[in-house]
């Protein structure tokens, strides 16, 4: 049976990796592993860079911050490398950590290393191999969001994970950090960028009681058995986890959650828009369900997300102009801000998260 698999490709130019300091390192750290390193990068993400790492028989993942980036909070593999070996314990779900270094001299910056989990991850298009009916797509999303509330069920008090961040005044401090992260790297007058940071203010909740918080919730973060697709198992990316209000994890994932109320540039990044899956109303209901929370203020998570995903295109754009990247997926990004703020500004005119048409 052919079982499609997330699969890298060839190095992009200018984020290569030095392979032979990598192997010196392999064979300083794991003197059993023998074999020659080759060295692939999955093309995917915008964010921190990621690789396949062979040698010999072994197959490991390197993850490491983007060329150029100077924004050491959102890039912090030593961080992102500790949550994974606080979670593996309480959350297996999780590849497992093998090794970090903030030694820069082997490939130029601090990186990480973790076992690879082979499975299917959903992108942009359908994967060869597999039919995304209806009732499958329905059995993702719900099992997707469902997976989110156990995420948010932990027990961030018994494993030590609080100590991820400072739950206290969560949701005022991510509104005011990412209106000042938005003014820093702005590169365009963008209008309902600043009318959702406008009504953001205006609109802070009350807090709900805190969570482990993912940040980044999304399909392609999240590995499935592509023998039964309703089972996940892993999930990637971990390097904006905190611990705050879960609804504004909630609200991240809304916004990257196109439906077909979507601008069609945010629908060619993801399959949510694929027939079948659950609107965002209907995540959100679903996620009240697995929960046990109230969504009351599902409008407010929800504007904070287009909001919050906007100004990372925007970093990403902002990297781009400066020439600290080639990558030619970043040349268009200014139209995501767009397109992130315009689904913030519609959902506040109509009192809603979806069916605005």
């Amino acid at each position: 049976m052919h079982r499609p698999i997330d699969t890298p490709t060839e190095v992009r130019r200018g984020e290569e990796l030095n392979v032979e300091r990598l192997t010196a390192f392999l064979h300083q750290h794991f003197p059993d592993w023998q074999g020659d390193v080759r060295v692939a990068q999955f093309p995917s993400g915008f964010s921190n860079l990621t690789y396949l790492v062979q040698i010999g028989d072994k197959e490991l993942v390197l993850r490491r911050p983007p060329f150029g980036a100077n924004i050491k909070s959102a890039h912090d593999m030593q961080r992102e490398y500790d949550i994974l070996q606080w979670l593996l314990p309480v959350y297996p779900k999780v590849p497992k950590p093998l090794i970090y270094t903030n030694d820069d001299s082997v490939i130029g910056a601090e990186f990480y290393l973790m076992e690879r989990v082979k499975g299917l991850i959903l992108r942009n298009r359908p994967p060869e191999g597999i039919e995304l009916t209806v009732e499958k797509m329905r059995t993702i999303s719900q099992a997707v969001i469902c997976n989110l509330a156990e995420l948010h069920a932990i027990d961030i008090y018994a494993t030590n994970l609080i100590r991820l961040g400072k739950p206290e005044g969560y949701v005022q401090r991510q509104v005011a950090g990412w209106i000042g992260r938005y003014e820093k790297a702005a590169t365009d007058v963008v209008p309902t960028m600043n009318q959702a940071a406008e009504w953001l203010q205006s609109n802070l909740p009350t807090e709900n009681a805190p969570a482990l918080i993912h940040n980044d919730y999304k399909y392609d973060n999240v590995v499935l058995n592509p023998d039964d697709l309703s089972e996940i198992m892993a999930v990637l990316d971990w390097e904006m986890a905190t611990v705050g209000d879960p609804l504004m994890d909630l609200g991240t994932t809304l916004a990257y959650w196109a439906d077909a109320d979507s601008p069609q540039l945010l629908k060619a990044f993801s399959l949510t828009a694929f027939p079948g899956n659950m609107n965002r109303e209907e995540v959100a209901q679903c996620y009240a369900q697995a929960s046990g929370r109230s969504i009351d203020n599902i409008l407010f998570y929800y504007v904070f997300g287009c909001y919050k995903v906007g100004v990372i295109v925007q970093q990403i754009y902002a990297r781009y102009k400066k020439g600290f990247t080639q990558d030619p997926r970043f040349a268009n990004l200014i139209y995501l801000v767009h397109a992130c703020g315009e689904c913030a500004t519609k959902a506040i005119q109509y009192g809603r998260i979806s069916h605005w048409r």
